[in-house]
């Protein structure tokens, strides 16, 4: 028995042995725009990310997580080259690598030493002119995204986190056995759809699979929200596109909510996916022996601070997540956090280590293997260096140092306008030190600090070519006019007349020719089909449009809209000034696809009670309009006020007290409608967007008069029906 226990024993160390001798496997996980708050085991306790939170579990946590360079194409090159953008980065074009930093890559190392390597997903480095991606994996798949949700052979969509998992489960399928793999799967979630700025599936387009989550929670808004924080920023970075795409997603409750929710379910979408790899890892054999790396390219400010995407100084730009989960450690060593200072730099340099091929001399970061298997070496770094230079002339420049105790930046093409914040006294950077005299000696000794590390990393940048470009005000009066161009009247034309650029639709239904948006179905319909500006959303505007519908047709303008992906992508909801040919009472009407249904008829002066009720105060004339003829449409929407014309005569005019069911802001889309064929045409399609501010009328200033009568409802309704009178006594 005891020679049977003593061979057992042996059997298992030289299987431990054997398994200690093989190279591992590497898998690198990088999200895109994701900071350390968005994830459960940072500290999160809403959002749901079981399979990341499992890894950290087993794996080690990095506390102290950050990027040199706070955008994309410069990071991901960082973690590429082992070089920082100020090292790689063409003289006079800074973001372009030169050819001799990305000549051989950390994937070409490991190449060499014998592993199979792969890449799906997100690239976005920029490199020289005769440099080839694929000439540095084995399998190499660019999956982007714009769209985000990618059509496939038998008609469905799939969306980008899907597919690079999907690229990855099959790399792991055709493993060859026995031999070491490095596959990099790197998402395009959770960076915003920029040129679509529809709230939630159109911004944060998420992976189908994680439809409904987090619908049914209120989630708490930034944590920096106070007005005051903003304030308190010098203007060019109260002027740079953070504040001016805070507008695209954050700067209203229902936009913030909206938005929150969808980047949410982007995360759980990814962490789904990972959970789905790591289940063909097991069902491969190859789990064991395959250290995982979660990490991310930046941070994000998430209407922090009044700000959006990353770009500038502040821990929610500059701290990323970082998880490493090598199950060849020691049980002692899984689960820990470690506050050891760690770069995007530091990545190749580990991938490197755990191949054990020699780490070039050139990298300028660290390996984490040591951190990951034993603890924090005695001579690890005690201070990073940061810097920003990409697009100089639209997101100010600078470069400093940080350390546990204390950051200090100067922005270099302002005035080296600095700052120097406590970290330990004040670690959501809210007070700057830069002036205060008690902090000159820390001050001074970072300067210096700052000025070697940028001479040891290649110098400073040159001065700016041309001026600094403004990207918006602090506070402007449209949020939706942020960043657009208008005519001398103020408007901005919605359509190019050439092609969809800047809807979504399907092209199905929907088409341009002859400078006109064309609609056209063949009466086969079975749900409504629209078409979404994704400009911005809209919430007091004059929209000014020239309409031409075929006999029997069905159109609509739906405004304040939401987006309604449980029914359909393209699915919108809101109030409607309705297009109906052959049909005077409803042509030009108020319709609203909510749930109140039609709120006023055409010629009908309307005022919705506080219950939802319209209630019609007074009649207008009602006027036929020619078919198959072009008429403008306008819609005036000033609030809770809403008017509607045909050719300058008025259709529709009502006031909306229902603060459960009206809107007051949202999409613009166009609809072709079930019921027979037509074709509708939109042509010199042009908005006015109005100061977001203006006052709601009040029930005390538009009483309800006692002889108004209620609109007819669209039911079917009793021969008898009579509409009841707001005055009479029930």
């Amino acid at each position: 028995m005891r020679s049977r226990l003593v061979a057992l024993c042996c059997m298992m160390l030289v299987g431990n042995v054997s398994l200690a001798q093989q190279p591992p496997n590497i898998v690198f996980f990088l999200t895109d725009d994701q900071t350390t708050s968005t994830i459960g085991c940072y500290g999160n306790d809403v959002i749901k990310t079981p399979n990341i939170d499992a890894l950290a579990r087993r794996g080690v946590r990095f506390e102290n997580a950050f990027v040199s360079h706070s955008i994309c194409w410069i990071s991901r090159t960082t973690i590429l080259t082992g070089l920082t953008g100020r090292t790689f980065g063409t003289p006079g074009n800074q973001d372009l690598a030169k050819p001799e930093t990305v000549e051989t890559l950390y994937s070409d190392i490991l190449r060499n030493r014998g592993y199979r390597t792969g890449f799906y997903g997100k690239w976005h480095s920029t490199m020289p002119e005769t440099f080839r991606r694929e000439d540095h994996f084995d399998e190499f798949e660019e999956i982007g995204r714009n769209p985000y949700y990618k059509p496939q052979p038998d008609g469905t969509l799939r969306h980008e986190t899907e597919l690079i998992v999907d690229g990855g489960v099959d790399f792991i399928k055709s493993q060859p056995k026995g031999r070491p793999f490095a596959l990099n799967l790197w998402f395009n979630a959770c960076h915003a759809e920029d040129s679509d700025r529809r709230p939630g599936i159109g911004h944060f387009p998420w992976p189908r699979t994680v439809d409904g989550m987090y619908d049914d929670i209120t989630i708490a808004p930034p944590k920096l929200n106070d007005p005051k924080i903003f304030d308190a920023l010098p203007d060019f970075l109260r002027t740079t596109i953070n504040r001016e795409r805070f507008f695209w997603r954050w700067n209203t409750d229902q936009k913030y909510q909206t938005n929150i929710r969808a980047y949410y379910r982007m995360v759980s979408g990814i962490d789904r996916e990972i959970g789905r790899f790591i289940q063909a890892l097991d069902e491969a054999g190859l789990t064991d022996n395959t250290i995982i790396v979660y990490g991310a390219d930046n941070g994000y400010y998430m209407g922090n601070r009044g700000l959006t995407g990353k770009w500038s100084h502040f821990e929610n730009s500059l701290r990323v997540p970082l998880i490493i989960c090598d199950p060849r450690v020691s049980k002692s060593q899984q689960g820990k956090v470690t506050d050891a200072i760690a770069l995007n730099l530091d990545l190749p340099a580990t991938f490197v280590d755990w191949a054990s091929a020699e780490i070039p001399a050139r990298y300028q970061g660290s390996s984490l293997k040591p951190i990951v298997a034993d603890g924090v070496p005695k001579d690890w770094r005690t201070e990073s260096f940061h810097e920003h230079f990409a697009v100089r002339n639209r997101i100010p420049a600078f470069e400093g140092v940080r350390n546990k105790e204390f950051k200090y930046v100067r922005y270099i093409d302002h005035g080296n306008y600095e700052f120097l914040h406590d970290l330990k006294n004040d670690p959501d950077e809210l007070v700057n030190l830069a002036k205060d005299p008690q902090h000159m000696a820390t001050l001074q000794s970072m300067k210096e600090r700052t000025a070697a590390q940028v001479a040891k990393l290649g110098g400073p940048l040159p001065p700016l070519v041309g001026a600094f470009e403004a990207s918006t005000v602090p506070y402007p009066e449209a949020s939706a006019a942020v960043g657009v161009k208008t005519d001398a009247d103020g408007f901005v034309n919605l359509l190019d007349g050439k092609t969809l650029n800047g809807w979504s639709g399907s092209s199905n239904y929907w088409s341009v020719k002859d400078g006109a948006l064309i609609g056209v179905t063949d009466g086969a319909l079975k749900t409504n089909q629209f078409i979404t500006w994704e400009g911005s959303t809209i919430r007091n505007f004059d929209l000014r449009v020239q309409v031409k519908v075929t006999p029997g047709g069905n159109s609509g303008l739906q405004y304040r809209g939401m987006s309604r992906p449980e029914i359909g992508l393209d699915i919108v909801s809101g109030y409607q000034c309705d297009v109906v040919a052959n049909n005077p009472d409803f042509n030009g009407m108020l319709y609203e696809e909510r749930g109140r249904r039609i709120l006023s008829h055409t010629g009908e002066r309307v005022i919705v009670n506080t219950d939802g009720q319209p209630w019609v105060i007074e009649k207008l004339p009602v006027k036929e309009f020619e078919a198959d003829q072009w008429h403008e449409y306008r819609v005036l929407v000033e609030g809770n006020h809403h008017q509607h014309w045909i050719d300058g005569h008025m259709t529709a005019d009502l006031i909306d007290f229902d603060e459960k069911g009206r809107a007051l802001e949202g999409v613009l889309a166009v609809q072709v409608h079930v019921g027979p064929a037509m074709t509708i045409a939109y042509k010199d399609f042009r908005i006015k967007h109005l100061p977001d501010n203006l006052p709601l009328l009040t029930a005390a200033d538009h009483p309800i008069p006692a002889n108004a009568y209620g609109v007819k409802p669209q039911a079917k309704l009793p021969p008898d029906w009579v509409p009841p009178i707001f005055g009479a006594k029930p």
